[in-house]
């Protein structure tokens, strides 16, 4: 009898060790196909060289007039964005990099709302990024209007669904701006964002061709002091000897000034140009009489891709994605798919 029991209670073990030990071999020995999915705020991106945006393929705007809000295709956005901040003139390979920078860009307000749009993903002005229907912008370019929307919309359907990523993941900040002073920004020099793939680059040509490569500003003496006094608390500005009140502090790499002393005001060069409206942060200036000079070097605030430059680079032969790769530092170009 205990000789069977023995028998019994082998045979039981043998039993177990085929019904958990034996298939936990079995499921290390299955191969795992490895997607590398993250989540952040709704976006999740993946190793199959695409991003999946949750949702519909659709954007809320704010239409600033009109004081609503309005839901518009991506694709269809991202031709009135690019028909409202590039020059439809400019070569095609600049167009199509506008429209995977703009797509990008309203890509990622899907996980951070403009806090300005009333309940939309974005506003249609310069605070996130201009947009014009197509109707309005067809009207506004008058004679040319079907011709220059045709060529735009050509431009953004055959960039359709790509969107910029670093290291597999949606870049947020796809910054773009007008004309550079011959070298962009390092973003943590403007915004005090340290962006790996917004670092300063060579963005020459555009001396020859931007029409505000260079800038000039004058302003009454009195005028410049009032106007900082007013925006700085801290600056207490007068103009008896209002040189010796200016100091430059650091300038970039790029020559854009970081950070300039006005009065008892230290401050950051873009707070500096905003306040005064300077063409950018890469300037000199005189003070001659009654007035301060300031002459500038390019437009906007300097980080990211250069229209100008992008646009010097397509006539040059280059690519969208060429192009994209210059200003963008370490990106790559993925598809973007829709998680509904």
């Amino acid at each position: 009898m205990r000789k069977d029991f023995q028998s019994a209670a082998i045979l039981s073990v043998i039993i177990l060790i085929f019904m958990i030990v034996v298939p936990s071999f079995i499921i290390k020995a299955i191969p795992v196909r490895a997607t590398d999915e993250k989540e952040n705020d709704g976006i999740e991106v993946q190793e199959d060289n695409y991003i999946s945006l949750s949702g519909t393929d659709t954007i809320k705007v704010y239409i600033t007039k009109e004081d609503k809000v309005v839901e518009v295709p991506i694709e269809e956005y991202v031709k009135g964005v690019v028909s409202g901040e590039m020059p439809a003139g400019f070569e095609v390979e600049a167009l199509k990099a506008q429209s995977v920078a703009t797509r990008t860009y309203v890509a990622a307000k899907r996980g951070r709302p403009c806090d300005i749009a009333k309940g939309g993903d974005v506003c249609d002005t310069t605070h996130c990024q201009v947009y014009i229907g197509k109707e309005e912008r067809i009207t506004k370019w008058e004679d040319k209007g079907q011709e220059y929307w045709d060529k735009i919309s050509k431009s953004v359907d055959e960039t359709k669904g790509k969107v910029l990523a670093y290291n597999k993941e949606l870049v947020q900040y796809p910054q773009f701006f007008s004309t550079s002073s011959g070298k962009t920004e390092n973003s943590k020099d403007v915004f005090s964002s340290d962006l790996p793939y917004l670092v300063s680059t060579e963005s020459t040509g555009e001396e020859e061709v931007a029409p505000r490569f260079n800038g000039e500003l004058k302003l009454d003496i009195n005028k410049f002091v009032e106007t900082i006094n007013a925006k700085f608390q801290d600056a207490k500005l007068t103009v008896n000897n209002l040189s010796e009140q200016i100091n430059v502090i650091s300038r970039s790499d790029a020559g854009g000034i970081k950070e300039i002393k006005v009065g008892g005001a230290t401050l950051r060069g873009l707070d500096f140009r905003l306040a005064i409206g300077l063409n950018s942060t890469n300037f000199q200036y005189t003070i001659s009489n009654d007035e301060i000079i300031f002459e500038t070097k390019g437009y906007g605030h300097g980080v990211g891709m250069s229209q100008w430059g992008a646009n010097v680079m397509a006539k040059n032969g280059s690519d969208y994605s060429s192009i994209l790769k210059h200003y963008y530092t370490g990106i790559d170009l993925e598809e973007l798919k829709f998680n509904e």
